[in-house]
């Protein structure tokens, strides 16, 4: 495996996907656009697990473990953000599940503390 290609991959499409999740979350798709945030977060932490270990990441959606495995010394807030982003990946893929989609002030607050944690994790890359 070549682990720096790897990387780019993950990276690449971390970017991706929060510019996505920005422009949903401005026109009011709310669910979609914090299901992409977490999107982005998943990707960038997957990128930072393939530099640690030299290998695939493991085939999951959980930032908290990725965040572990990733071997970074995660402050209390970004720990804090990871965990709470967690609930928007079972929105994002089961519309039906039972989670208050929030407002839009509150989903704006959680867009800005995810880009802070998403550039965090770039410059760490």
């Amino acid at each position: 495996m070549d682990a720096e290609r790897q990387v780019a991959y993950w990276a690449e499409g971390a970017g991706e996907d929060l510019g996505v999740a920005e422009a949903l979350v401005s026109q009011g798709k709310i669910r979609h656009g914090l299901f992409f945030a977490h999107l982005a977060l998943e990707k960038m932490l997957k990128a930072h697990v393939c530099r640690a270990t030299q290998d695939v990441p493991p085939r999951t959606h959980n930032l908290p473990m990725l965040a572990e495995r990733a071997s970074l010394q995660f402050g209390e807030t970004q720990r804090n953000l990871l965990a709470e982003m967690e609930r928007f990946q079972l929105a994002g893929r089961y519309p039906d599940a039972s989670i208050a989609v929030p407002g839009e002030r509150e989903a704006q607050e959680l867009m800005a503390r995810s880009r802070e944690v998403f550039e965090w994790l770039r410059r760490k890359l």
